[in-house]
């Protein structure tokens, strides 16, 4: 499994809604990001800034290139592009990040 992690920004005033729509994720949405090999997938927020940082891990990386052709990934795109940082075609605004340190437990 390879980790992958990135940042997005919420916009302000607009945390409790987020958890809300997170919490009631759509059922199809969950079964597509498991079918694209997605396992773990956590997303953690910055109060005091609104960078909201992900991080997921997929066997394939390259299988994620795919999602932006679903349209249930298009639909969540949309529903959430009023409380975010969004880019033309809805999809949030991304940053990826690069690991520096990984500490295994065994």
């Amino acid at each position: 499994m390879q980790r992958i992690a990135f940042t997005m920004k919420l916009h302000a005033g607009f945390e409790e809604e987020y958890r809300r729509r997170h919490d009631a994720i759509w059922p199809e949405l969950q079964t597509l990001l498991h079918t694209t090999g997605i396992r773990e997938y956590s997303i953690f927020l910055d109060e005091e800034t609104g960078t909201l940082f992900a991080v997921l891990q997929i066997a394939d990386p390259s299988a994620l290139d795919q999602l932006p052709k679903q349209p249930v990934m298009q639909r969540w795109w949309d529903y959430m592009k009023d409380i975010m940082d969004s880019n033309p075609d809805h999809s949030p605004v991304t940053k990826s990040l690069k690991e520096v340190f990984y500490l295994p437990c065994k």
